[in-house]
C-alpha cells in the first residue's frame, strides 16, 4: 500500500483546546480513511525517540518538550497520494502562512503550535506509524 497511507498527530495544542472532533471530521470530510486512531501522552523520552531526526536542531528541545506537555492523538491515514494530500489538508508549518481551509490555518497558534504533525515521505509515513501502532492495531 505505499503511497496510500500515512501518519498524523493532532498535537497536544488542539486536544487541549478541544478541537481533535473538528480535525478529525475534516480529515473524514477530505476523503481520509481512519486505519488507525488512538490518543496517547508521550513521555519526554518518546517524544526524543519520534523526532530523533531533529536532534541536532536548534528547534528539538522546545519540540519535544510540547510534544510531551499532554495528551496527542496519533493517526493512520489511507488515501490515494496520502502523504500528499495530507500535507495539503494541514497547510503550512507557520499558520501564519498556511492556506486559507487547512487544518494549521483554522487550528494553528504559533510555528511552534501548529495543530497537526505529517510524515514528509512515503518512507517516513511507515517508519512514524510503526512507531506508534503495531500491523494488528491496522485495520
Amino acid at each position: 500500500m505505499t503511497g496510500n497511507l500515512t501518519f498524523g498527530i493532532i498535537k497536544p495544542d488542539s486536544v487541549k483546546a478541544g478541537t481533535t472532533g473538528s480535525i478529525i471530521q475534516r480529515i473524514i470530510d477530505d476523503g481520509f480513511e481512519i486505519r488507525a486512531l488512538k490518543l496517547i501522552h508521550m513521555t519526554l523520552k518518546e517524544a526524543q525517540g519520534f523526532y530523533a531526526v531533529h536532534r541536532e536542531r536548534s528547534f528539538f528541545p522546545g519540540l519535544t518538550e510540547f510534544m510531551s506537555s499532554g495528551p496527542c492523538v496519533v493517526i493512520t491515514l489511507e488515501k490515494t497520494g496520502a502523504v500528499r494530500a495530507w500535507r495539503n489538508l494541514m497547510g503550512a508549518t507557520d499558520p501564519a502562512k498556511a492556506d486559507q481551509g487547512t487544518l494549521r490555518k483554522e487550528f494553528g497558534a504559533s510555528l511552534s503550535e501548529n495543530a497537526v504533525h505529517g510524515s514528509d515521505s512515503d518512507e517516513n509515513a511507515a517508519i512514524e506509524i510503526s512507531f506508534f501502532f503495531s500491523q494488528i492495531e491496522i485495520v
